[in-house]
């Protein structure tokens, strides 16, 4: 054969070598692309090792994060690991393909996340969005938090995640379809329960600890210990009585508060507000000293009487011969619940908590009992005879009188004896007619 000939034949089996290796290139191929060139439309154009077929890199799959200038990423001679994305037409040597860096490092990080799901670690990464219904995570690809895996409580406004860098436990992986789907209430959960543990460990009743008010409800406050929460009942809140919990707090006030009890196995933490509290009867004879005037509101009736506060978590007692000079049949035909009112202070007993008040004190005795009186002295010295005779029985009807008045009011009910309802005036009368 002769030279010409030989040369031919190498030509043709060179060609065909080529042609043969272009049928090795398949999407999703992984293989080397060198640049031999960038054009105007910011594109690298790669030659395909092996293969003598080039391909086309657009900027936007030279990586996942934002590429503004692609030269400013690559230049000519740079060698890439890139994946076969498509192939994007034919000419003489055999076509181009469309080829990407970006989705091959994609494909690593979904290996990389695969087997992190597998082994049940956790991840952390940017929250980049918010988005309609959950967040945008940048976990090397495009992770998905829903609104109810943000977090371990209701959160309105999801903009306060935007930028913020967090722990998230994989929760679905899908590859193929390009899903991830994460969460971090599962975190947050795990660490409030660690927290919790090691809390309620240390706790013990008595502890006065600082704590935030995480909810209201109408039966009392929980209050966040630093990641277990304990309930304040209304009872609790203060002295004075509380209607509701709302009325006095507010969620995220610091508060301080005293360990009543601490229930491990039914998860519950008793606490009191007002056991840290200075005590309302403290000074009380300062304050409140026999005979003062002060003002107060009626936080109760009875049929023996009305209960007044008078300072915060300090009430007395108004017993009904108390509150008015005239005869009434119980005290809510004078009083109301709620109404402000001026007593004065008959007797104080701080060790026992008890005040006695009087409303009528302080009210001048109508002139038609003034004359009654004057009528029945005048009487008395006009018929002395008739007075001896019948003085024990008007003693009997003093007594039933006052028995009467009090009848209703027994000692453990009030806090007050016989003799502390009745009244020092009262006993006095008394005293004179067994005098007399």
């Amino acid at each position: 054969m002769s030279e010409n000939g030989t040369s031919q034949n190498n030509e043709n089996n060179d060609l065909l070598d080529a042609l043969n290796s272009i049928d090795t290139v398949k999407v999703g191929d992984v293989v080397k692309g060198e640049v031999l060139a960038i054009d105007d439309d910011q594109q690298a154009i790669v030659g395909i090792a092996d293969t003598g077929v080039e391909g086309v890199v657009p900027k936007k799959e030279l990586s996942t994060k934002p590429v503004d200038d692609i030269k400013s990423v690559i230049k000519v001679g740079d060698v890439m690991d890139l994946v076969v994305i498509s192939r994007i037409g034919t000419d003489k040597e055999g076509g181009s393909y469309l080829l990407s860096q970006r989705r091959l490092e994609a494909r690593k990080v979904w290996d990389d996340i695969q087997k992190e799901f597998e082994a049940g670690h956790t991840l952390t990464a940017p929250v980049t969005q918010v988005v309609k219904g959950g967040l945008v995570v940048d976990a090397g690809v495009r992770g998905f938090v829903p609104a109810s895996m943000a977090s371990d409580h209701f959160v309105e406004d999801l903009a306060q995640f935007k930028g913020q860098t967090l722990e998230f436990k994989i929760v679905e992986i899908e590859p193929s379809e390009n899903r991830l789907i994460l969460s971090h209430r599962a975190i947050v959960e795990k660490q409030r329960a660690a927290q919790k543990e090691e809390i309620m460990a240390k706790l013990t009743a008595g502890d006065v600890v600082e704590g935030k008010v995480a909810r209201l409800t109408n039966f009392g406050a929980f209050v966040d210990l630093g990641g277990v929460d304990g309930l304040v009942h209304v009872s609790e809140i203060a002295f004075e009585r509380v209607e509701k919990p709302s009325d006095v707090l507010k969620v995220g006030q610091d508060v301080k508060v005293k360990v009543l009890s601490v229930d491990p196995d039914r998860d519950r933490i008793s606490l009191s507000i007002k056991q840290t509290l200075p005590e309302p009867w403290d000074g009380i004879e300062e304050k409140a000293p026999q005979g003062s005037v002060l003002d107060g509101t009626v936080k109760r009736l009875t049929s023996f009487g009305a209960f007044v506060e008078v300072f915060p978590g300090v009430e007395g007692l108004v017993h009904i011969s108390q509150i008015s000079h005239q005869h009434i049949a119980t005290p809510a035909d004078v009083l109301k619940v709620g109404q402000e009112i001026k007593v004065k202070v008959l007797d104080v007993r701080p060790d026992d908590h008890r005040l006695a008040l009087s409303i009528k004190a302080l009210e001048e005795k109508p002139q038609s009992a003034d004359d009654s009186s004057e009528n029945h002295s005048s009487n008395n010295s006009n018929n002395n005879r008739n007075r001896n005779n019948n003085g024990g029985n008007r003693r009997r009807n003093n007594r039933n009188s006052a028995e009467t008045s009090t009848a209703n009011a027994p000692e453990e009910s009030t806090g007050f004896s016989l003799g502390d309802l009745i009244g020092d005036s009262l006993k006095k009368d008394m005293e004179d007619n067994e005098n007399n």
